[in-house]
């Protein structure tokens, strides 16, 4: 799993499919050097406790589902971007983008600037995109682009090159946006979702660094998921134990890898190419064969799984759900 079924036993934040964040890629615009591609995505269509599929609606009305982006290096969100979806009317849904900066950007709330208002959710094939100005926005199903052998994994990481993800689907969030609006120098990003509960905002999912909220969190899952990356450093402990248990690291060692892993941050330089861990995440990156080395101390280095072959060449990038009713 990339961040995949985050919440307790391999489950979902809340209890809810809708609120589980499963990847975060940013990478400039291929052929457009000033712009950048933010991906935001969550919920899979498929659960592994217990198997089965999960809800046909994409997004939680009551949920906030949020970017983060810190330009100054301090681990708070200087700029933010907020969507939120309307209640399905006949399988219809909207979604409004808002944009928001300064010390708002670190607060919890849905206000801000309009960037999108009622634009569509695709539910079918078709990618419904919406343009504003010099943004472009999408929101709806998608093939998963995350690759990796989940079976081989909850089996004590014997590999077998089974990608557990080929066919299935994901809810995705994709804005283009231009640099200009992103400050132009190195940023810091992470997603995070939101539940209203009793008219007050609970997050229920956060990060931004693929498969350590899974794997690393221990009895502070729950703690991690509802934490902020300023405040990553009292994770360090709990990150050290798991990486001392699954790949044998000395205290000493242990503890500099958890500090290098925290704060839960992607670092991004939109005048860079992407790619992941050093800057930024592509569909195409290989983030499990990044993490899996540094879990079990360079004893398995990949799982033998590579990236899909179904991505677009345009926006939004990501490749047609495999089930849809439309």
């Amino acid at each position: 799993m990339s961040h995949h079924y985050s919440g307790p036993d391999f489950g979902f934040p809340h209890g809810d499919a809708r609120l589980d964040l499963t990847d975060l890629y940013a990478f400039p615009k291929p052929g457009d050097a000033g712009k950048s591609i933010l991906i935001m995505n969550v919920h899979p269509s498929a659960s592994v406790n217990p198997p089965g599929f999960t809800a046909a609606d994409p997004f939680a009305p009551d949920a906030l589902y949020e970017l983060k982006i810190d330009t100054d290096g301090d681990a708070v969100a200087d700029i933010a971007y907020r969507v939120r979806f309307s209640a399905s009317e006949g399988g219809t849904l909207t979604a409004t983008l808002r944009r928001v900066e300064g010390i708002q950007a670190a607060t919890t709330g849905d206000s801000g600037q309009a960037i999108v208002q009622g634009a569509p959710v695709s539910m079918g094939r078709e990618a419904r995109v919406t343009d504003a100005g010099d943004y472009r926005f999408f929101a709806g199903w998608r093939s998963d682009p995350f690759f990796f052998d989940t079976q081989g994994a909850l089996n004590n990481l014997q590999f077998t090159g089974d990608d557990f993800f080929a066919d299935k689907d994901v809810c995705s969030i994709a804005i283009e946006v231009p640099n200009s609006e992103l400050g132009l120098q190195s940023l810091g990003l992470w997603a995070r979702t939101l539940h209203d509960v009793g008219g007050k905002w609970i997050q229920a999912d956060r990060g931004a660094r693929p498969q350590q909220a899974v794997f690393l969190t221990g009895a502070e899952n729950a703690d991690y998921l509802a934490g902020e990356p300023a405040d990553d450093a009292r994770f360090v402990a709990v990150f050290a134990h798991s990486l001392q248990h699954a790949g044998g690291y000395t205290p000493q060692d242990a503890n500099l890898v958890a500090r290098r892993l925290l704060p839960d941050i992607l670092p991004y330089d939109p005048k860079r190419p992407a790619c992941f861990p050093d800057n930024g995440r592509t569909l195409t990156d290989d983030a499990v064969d990044v993490f899996l080395p540094i879990l079990t101390n360079g004893k398995v280095t990949g799982d033998k799984v590579g990236p899909h072959s179904d991505l677009l060449g345009e926006f939004p990038y990501l490749g047609p759900p495999h089930k849809t009713d439309s």
